[in-house]
């Protein structure tokens, strides 16, 4: 199991809490390092042709994070909170806004299942497991990519 990065030890407490009782233990680790990957990729905007399987998107993993935000105790909620803050706004800027009609189901969900990624015509679609990258970003740690 991945230690939850950038909060403090009773935030890591109240997340295992919640995850345990409520989840699954390692749920926003695993979320993290989702976000991670996907933030690591070279370019302005996220490329959609990297998806690595339904449930493991970088979509999935904020929408994991939702859900532990709603059982967190305050101080927990405004810990975590901030690191979250941080990331929806670089997934903001590495995608754009869906044109599109929205679907049934995308019409329930957060703003953001309502962005896009880039499409890069070229490459082939790859196939990511789920484990640990086993490298920091300089976003998860506070800085700017």
């Amino acid at each position: 199991m991945h230690r939850v990065p950038h909060v403090s030890s009773l935030t890591r407490a109240a997340i295992r809490r919640v995850e345990e009782r409520r989840l699954r233990p390692g749920l926003v680790a695993d979320a993290l390092i989702t976000f991670e990957r996907a933030f690591s990729q070279s370019g302005r905007y996220l490329d959609a042709s990297r998806v690595w399987e339904p449930g493991l998107e970088i979509e999935d993993a904020r929408d994991d994070l939702d859900e532990v935000m709603r059982y967190l105790p305050k101080g927990a909620s405004a810990d975590l909170g901030r690191l979250i803050t941080r990331m929806d706004a670089e997934f903001e800027r590495r995608t754009l806004p869906d044109p599109g009609q929205m679907s049934e189901w995308t019409a329930g969900r957060w703003w953001w299942w309502r962005r896009m990624r880039e499409r890069q015509p070229s490459e082939p679609s790859h196939a990511c497991g789920r484990g640990a990258t086993g490298v920091r970003s300089e976003f998860l740690a506070g800085g700017s990519k």
